[in-house]
């Protein structure tokens, strides 16, 4: 390649260099694995090749909910053929604690379970199904002790696995006392299985060093690193993670992944043999958390236009048996209980209930989507009380752009798009025409009813736990011009490698194809932040463009030395240098550059500025940016089943100067089915003995290609860079996009509310099933007749 490109005439290299580039940041180039996806090329971990003597480990899990351990023998394992080795929390060599922030989860039950599917036992033999005949072999007696399983409960009873937080301005209370209008409400939002399609895995070998290598699916590097090495005991220097991709994340990988990678981290550590653990569907849906499902009670006072006076939220999240990241999870449900509005004077509460069920964990939103949820809740709550389109309430209490634009932390929102976005998609949703012709079908059928909601999104990026907002990264240019990318973030079939290695072929103008991106590693790459928060991107775009600029520099300042020439003679693009009135390739740079001994490789770092919270006070600044989003959904509604058909939907989104469009719209695409499968289909159902019923698809359904929208029509804001200085002005977008799902819920709503001529909220929790559905229906129907009873007595002549 390189002598080939040399050889270039000055005239053919001027010809090059007036190209431009074609796949640099704002094309939409393909993702770089997208090939070997659809071929089944892609390496996940379970498809790299078995060592020689590889164990395999299946965990025996309590079938209790809440017990003491009396007793385990592990004697009866040993009887199956293959087995090495049977561990109980005994045989961890280090700490035996994994939490993620808080400590409360045992790699293996000690004494004590806490729910059921918690492990208690773990078997390493030559095949799984002999590891789980063996652990399924062991004797476990337990004394039984009463659990809580019920979210209501734990919060009467201040069950807590952390303390409770408040967010408040302005007096609330007073503010209710007079409002001209007052109502009440209570709200139950379902938790959500992540259903990766990859389920939890890790493979590790044992080095001779007393270290482990440990190949393995997580959002997290450097925690899987810090936990394998406090329960090997050693220093985390010892340990190396590699990886390449996973088969699926949405944050269920970001915590509880560790527990299959330190089973097999202690299995491989006592056996001196590589060991792999991948959970069967079933095993994973029971042994991990999920979505937090909460309980919300709210109290708001309005006028008669529908403009918050005062408003106070409970938000309860059922964190499960630990804390896990329950701390900020509950935190950002609290930060985006106004989502898009001013609620001026407003106290929110936030509880982290403990249950006894799977600790709960991240998951894409994190905390966000329930807040938001409860606040659309209490708009179309107001709207039907005034009789009022939800849509014109809605836009009373946007934030404005000068002022009413504090929120309950106390945070300004800046740069915000509310009002032109909801103007854009109202007029191109042709929402207002489509109202009234609902309203007339509606009018006219007895059995089928429509419903049409707009809903917006104001999400705000950053991790609220403000150390995370870091990365790093490594770049090395070869001799040949071709470049090696390496950072902190990982792959979840998101895009976020495509993304980065666009942004260092934009800083140095060369084809993607010249960079070649390795697995995350914490040899290269240390102390990582989580792929998580939205901010994959954000972080390691910028630490990546920070380490490319930083080489590019150096060329720059060898051709000033080497051509005589001023910085501003020199002009990078498509592959070219001009250097004043002539021209070279990109690699005849980098070979004059490696004989003058100039550095080819280089660390990037960046950290989010303008980020900080004072949690004493219950204010700052959490968020960079808040990203925005649109979406006008209409649904139909059979009123004898309660099944329910999406028919429409339109969305208009906000990702600042998109890196890759294509990419972004599969992104928004992606999260809002996704959503909108949180909001519907996907029930998860505990027997009374917290045993989780929907544990494999059979039971439990997340969105089909059937249960899409008709019509769905995505479009991205355009011609509007993000004003902060983000990575080439642009947003995140992998968690934003899930709540535009919010407004398939609320036309759910708005179809049933149409029984009761829309001036009664029906009570549909989430997910707004089928049945739950037709119970609204039975509600409308009952409101109605009593309405009817009520005004024909009025009537009566005395």
């Amino acid at each position: 390649m390189s002598n080939h490109s040399i050889q270039k005439s000055q005239a053919e290299l001027a010809e090059l260099f007036r190209a431009g580039l074609t796949t640099g940041v704002g094309r939409s180039v393909k993702h770089e694995s997208a090939d070997k996806h659809v071929s089944g090329e892609a390496v996940y971990v379970d498809d790299r090749l078995e060592f020689p003597n590889q164990l395999h480990v299946y965990a025996r899990t309590s079938d209790r909910a809440h017990a003491r351990i009396t007793r385990i023998d592990t004697t009866p394992c040993y009887a199956i053929p293959g087995v090495a080795i049977a561990i109980t929390s005994k045989d961890v060599p280090g700490q035996l604690d994994i939490g993620a922030v808080a400590p409360g989860d045992p790699l293996l039950a000690d004494g004590l379970v806490e729910f059921v599917g918690q492990p208690v036992i773990a078997v390493g033999a030559d095949t799984l199904e002999n590891a789980r005949k063996a652990a399924m072999a062991a004797i476990i007696e337990y004394e039984d002790l009463e659990p809580v399983l019920d979210v209501e409960e734990a919060l009467r009873k201040k069950h807590f696995v952390l303390e409770s937080h408040q967010h408040r301005i302005g007096d609330s209370q007073a503010k209710l006392d007079t409002a001209p209008r007052r109502l009440q409400g209570k709200l139950h939002i379902g938790g959500q299985e992540h259903f990766y399609l990859e389920t939890q895995i890790s493979s590790v070998m044992p080095t001779e060093d007393g270290g482990m290598i440990v190949y393995t699916s997580t959002q997290n590097a450097t925690e899987v690193q810090k936990l394998v090495a406090e329960v090997l005991g050693v220093a985390m220097h010892k340990v190396v993670i590699d990886m390449r991709r996973m088969g699926g994340g949405f944050g269920g990988k970001e915590t509880q992944a560790a527990s299959p990678a330190c089973l097999c981290a202690v299995i491989a550590h006592l056996t001196g043999r590589p060991t792999k653990m991948r959970l069967p569907r079933m095993e994973d849906m029971s042994m991990t958390g999920k979505r937090h499902p909460f309980y919300v009670e709210y109290d708001v006072g309005f006028d008669d236009n529908g403009l918050l006076h005062g408003i106070q939220i409970e938000l309860a999240g059922n964190c499960g048996y630990s804390p896990d990241l329950s701390g900020s999870i509950v935190d950002r449900a609290m930060f985006h209980s106004d989502n898009a509005y001013f609620l001026g004077n407003a106290t929110i509460n936030g509880h982290r209930c403990k249950t006894n069920t799977a600790s709960n964990t991240a998951y894409r939103g994190f905390g966000g989507p329930q807040g938001m949820v409860a606040i659309e809740q209490i708009m179309d709550h107001i709207a039907r009380n005034l009789g009022k389109d939800p849509l014109e309430v809605r836009k009373t209490n946007y934030y404005g752009k000068t002022d009413r634009n504090i929120t309950h932390y106390y945070q300004t929102v800046e740069h915000n798009l509310l009002d032109e976005m909801t103007a854009d998609l109202e007029a191109s949703c042709e929402y207002s025409k489509r109202r009234e012709e609902i309203r007339a079908y509606n009018a006219k059928s007895p059995v089928l009813k429509k419903g049409l909601s707009m809903t917006p999104v104001k999400f705000g990026i950053s991790f609220t736990a403000s150390f995370l907002n870091q990365a790093g990264a490594l770049v090395h240019i070869y001799t040949d011009g071709s470049i090696h990318l390496n950072h902190g973030g990982t792959e979840m079939g998101q895009g976020l490698n495509t993304k980065v290695a666009q942004v260092v072929a934009e800083v140095f103008q060369v084809d993607i194809s010249r960079i070649q991106i390795t697995a995350t590693n914490t040899d290269k790459v240390p102390n990582t932040s989580p792929t998580a928060a939205s901010s994959g991107t954000d972080l390691n775009g910028k630490a990546a463009q920070n380490a490319a600029e930083t080489i590019k520099q150096r060329l720059v300042d060898f051709l000033v030395r080497e051509h005589k020439v001023t910085p501003e003679d020199i002009e990078f693009r498509n592959g070219q240098v001009r250097i004043r009135d002539e021209f070279m390739s990109f690699d005849a740079v980098v070979q004059q550059a490696y004989f003058a001994q100039v550095s080819l490789s280089s660390t990037g770092f960046y950290r989010t500025p303008k980020i900080y919270y004072d949690r004493s006070k219950a204010a700052g600044r959490p968020f960079y940016y808040f990203a925005y989003g649109m979406a006008c959904s209409e649904v139909i509604v059979d009123t004898l089943t309660g099944e329910y058909k999406m028919l429409r939907t339109d969305i208009l989104h906000d990702v600042g100067a998109s890196l890759n469009p294509a990419i972004d719209i599969g992104q928004v695409e992606g999260a809002f089915v996704q959503g909108m499968g949180w909001l519907t289909t996907e029930e998860l159902v505990w027997n009374n003995k917290g045993k989780l019923m929907t544990s494999g698809p059979a039971s439990y359904k997340i969105p089909a290609i059937a249960d899409m929208p008709l019509d769905l029509r995505v479009k991205l804001v355009e011609n509007r860079k993000n004003p902060e200085d983000t990575v080439f002005h642009s947003k995140a977008v992998g968690e934003p996009p899930f709540m535009l799902g919010i407004a398939v819920w609320c036309a759910i709503k708005d179809a049933v509310a149409s029984l009761a001529d829309y001036r009664e909220q029906p009570d549909i929790d989430a997910p707004a099933t089928p049945e739950r559905v037709l119970w609204g229906v039975e509600q409308m129907r009952k409101l109605r007749s009593t309405a009817k009873a009520v005004a024909s007595e009025a009537v009566e002549p005395a």
